[in-house]
């Protein structure tokens, strides 16, 4: 819930709720971890060992910086890597894992991020081989506008990216890459 970091405290836990209802409406039991309260030392044993991660959208810059603060980012790498851990979300959740997120502040302001965590991250997870544009061709999103002239940006500058709209999945199994 780390991209909500900045939005008003009663939404955030409504969407926290909102969350975890879902989750559970497809059989799976989850638990807000809130990076917030959280360093690299305490995180790692909080963590734990988990199946999947879920995260959400929101602000991608919050999110990313939380993940830098709290350590959650090596963990997440780390376990990526190892094929130890499943990674699903939506939104800033799957921008957080390209190479870089610039172009994103278009849409996402970073001064959330600069005043909850005192840095803006413009570098990604780096899990993704390219930049993730989501909500494309989803006629009822708010930002389509402007991440639409995101991905034109990319595609002018010959850049590849994972363009999604809503409902759309990147599922990248191993070396196979799938967008369903």
């Amino acid at each position: 819930m780390n991209a909500f970091d900045g939005v008003d405290p009663e939404i955030r836990r409504i969407e926290t709720k909102r969350q975890l209802v879902n989750l559970a409406g497809i059989g799976l039991t989850a638990q807000e971890l809130d990076l917030r309260a959280h360093d690299a030392d305490s995180l790692s044993v909080e963590f734990g060992q988990p199946d999947f991660i879920w995260v959400r959208g929101g602000n991608v810059f919050t999110l990313r910086a939380a993940l830098a603060r709290s350590g959650a980012n090596a963990l997440i790498v780390d376990r990526l890597r190892a094929d130890a851990l499943v990674y699903a979300g939506f939104s800033a959740g799957g921008c957080v894992l390209a190479p870089s997120l610039s172009g994103l502040e278009e849409c996402d302001p970073t001064g959330d991020a600069l005043s909850l965590y005192g840095a803006v991250e413009f570098d990604g997870l780096n899990i993704l081989d390219r930049p993730f544009v989501p909500h494309l061709g989803s006629s009822d999103h708010p930002e389509l506008e402007i991440l639409t002239q995101v991905a034109a940006t990319c595609a002018q500058d010959g850049k590849q990216y994972w363009a999604l709209r809503d409902g759309q999945a990147l599922v990248v199994d191993g070396s196979s890459v799938s967008l369903l």
